[in-house]
């Protein structure tokens, strides 16, 4: 099974002074695009950067890594040291997947991804942020996110009607 995951090489960005903005518009998990603006047209690594970190996202996602029914680690909060793991709470939990994510487009300064977040919780919309924080920070001069809606300097296709993404499109 071949998720398009590989290795990727990270190289320290030379400009860290920078914050990334992040911006919430119109939100269907079933139905999102996240909009990510450069700070100026990005180059091939760059781009790589930015893919890897989605798709190592939605591969969790897809696992059912975010599932905040069953956080009992993070419930429990410091001492985790011989914690007894409840099977049972992990197996009754309701099922918290990713469904579909499209290909990367950029356009200028502009990158953009659509998904379908399935059942998956809102955790790992926070844990996506994280993690483009840190990557801007690090690797990537980021200036914003935007997660939903429309994005004025670049129209999704059929603006106005959802886009729809064949079965199995990027499973």
């Amino acid at each position: 099974m071949n998720f398009g995951i590989q290795a990727v090489q990270l190289l320290p960005c030379l400009n860290s002074e920078s914050f990334m903005r992040v911006e919430f518009r119109e939100f269907d998990p079933f139905n999102v695009w996240i909009w990510i603006e450069f700070n100026t047209v990005p180059s091939e690594m760059e781009k790589q950067y930015v893919e890897e970190t989605f798709s190592s996202w939605f591969f969790l996602g897809k696992l059912g890594g975010f599932n905040a029914e069953n956080l009992q680690v993070q419930d429990v909060g410091l001492e985790v040291s011989y914690m007894p793991y409840d099977e049972s709470i992990a197996d009754n939990s309701m099922m918290a997947v990713m469904h579909n994510m499209s290909d990367f487009e950029y356009e200028g300064n502009w990158g953009r991804c659509w998904f379908d977040l399935g059942t998956s919780d809102a955790i790992a919309i926070d844990i996506l942020l994280n993690s483009l924080r840190q990557l801007g920070k690090d690797f990537v001069t980021l200036d914003r996110v935007i997660v939903g809606g429309e994005n004025e300097d670049w129209r999704v296709p059929g603006s106005g009607a959802g886009f729809v993404m064949e079965d199995n499109q990027r499973n």
